[in-house]
């Protein structure tokens, strides 16, 4: 048999190695909810939520609450049905999508053991490896331009940049970093920082200098449609939403209404049924994806890393969150820094 008798959850925190700061909000730390299902034949499937309360409004003494809730929910159930435990969670679409991601991988990860067959393989297994970005927070012009060369010395070839607070600083600190590392490629990530006419200048400027910019992720509110939408007819970059591409809801209706050219899926945001979705809409309708993460430890990382595989339909991967904490790696990752690789 394989259905589910049992679910826990546990309060993890992490230590950032620094704080890591983007537009208005710094982090120290990471508190993430391990979930563990147990199943009646003894296997167990794990996964991880990293609540955002700036993204999602979470709180985590709320996830923690919900725990025997979710165990009554889907204990009973048999993994091999996951479909009807992934619709079960949709429930927690907008209050706890986190969660929800939890839950869901933790189904898919159970099942992988009691079949012994990779979640990646579950999920389609294109690909066998993928490869990450990583990213640079904001700080200092010298600190941020110290920190691109050491990060593209190590091995990764595409840079994500964190920018929003300041507009003329920002220009100034992209066009140093492009000077020092002029190599390596730039996904620029303003995290809703700038107003349209600024993201509209700002993407002017990394054009007239030519700065390798191959995204220009949330310059706008997230719910700011019609910015978005502005700034994009009017930008010689690609523009990605992030924090405005929550559940697949909303990302019909920025497609529908052209405001982007490619989607950021987290799965902290949208679970995973909520992501299959997304791909398919953004397969039909010629929408580029990228998939990134919250604060995700290696568990949580393992997760998009075995979504991202298994389906095989993004163009960047922004899976680097687990660099930035002190814990011990779990999972199997491939020693070049710059490929993730996913466990069997």
């Amino acid at each position: 048999m394989s259905k589910i008798v049992d679910v826990t959850f546990e309060l993890k925190k992490y230590k950032y190695f620094e704080p890591f700061r983007i537009t208005n909000s710094t982090r120290v730390e990471s508190n993430n909810i391990e979930v563990k299902i147990v199943l009646d034949n003894g296997s167990i499937g794990m996964g991880e939520s990293s609540p955002s309360y700036r993204v999602n409004g979470e709180k985590v003494p709320a996830l923690l609450a919900l725990q025997d809730t979710v165990k009554e929910m889907i204990s009973g159930y048999d993994v091999r049905n996951y479909a009807r435990i992934f619709n079960i969670m949709d429930g927690l679409s907008r209050t706890a999508p986190s969660l929800k991601a939890a839950v869901q991988y933790a189904t898919l990860d159970a099942l992988s053991v009691s079949i012994g067959i990779p979640v990646y393989q579950i999920l389609g297994g294109v690909k066998d490896k993928i490869e990450t970005d990583k990213t640079i927070g904001i700080d200092t012009l010298e600190k941020m331009v110290e920190k691109a060369r050491r990060t593209f010395d190590e091995g990764f070839k595409i840079l994500k940049v964190k920018v929003g607070e300041n507009l003329k600083e920002d220009i100034e600190k992209m066009l140093a970093i492009s000077e020092a590392v002029p190599d390596a490629e730039y996904i620029i990530d303003a995290n809703q920082g700038y107003t349209p006419k600024e993201s509209i200048r700002f993407a002017h400027c990394m054009y007239e200098k030519g700065i390798n910019m191959v995204l220009f992720e949330q310059p706008v509110m997230w719910n700011d449609f019609d910015g978005l939408k502005l700034v994009r007819y009017n930008s010689s970059f690609p523009i990605a939403a992030d924090e405005s591409a929550k559940t697949k809801y909303d990302v019909y209706e920025l497609i529908r209404n052209d405001c982007v050219d490619f989607v950021n899926i987290k799965l902290m945001k949208s679970g995973i049924s909520d992501a299959l979705s997304i791909v398919e809409l953004a397969k039909t309708t010629n929408t580029g994806l990228m998939i990134g993460c919250m604060g995700e430890s290696s568990i949580g990382i393992n997760q998009s890393v075995h979504f991202a595989a298994g389906i095989g339909a993004f163009a960047y991967h922004d899976l680097d969150s687990h660099m930035m904490l002190k814990e011990k790696f779990h999972g199997k990752f491939d020693q070049k820094v710059d490929v993730l690789m996913p466990s069997s």
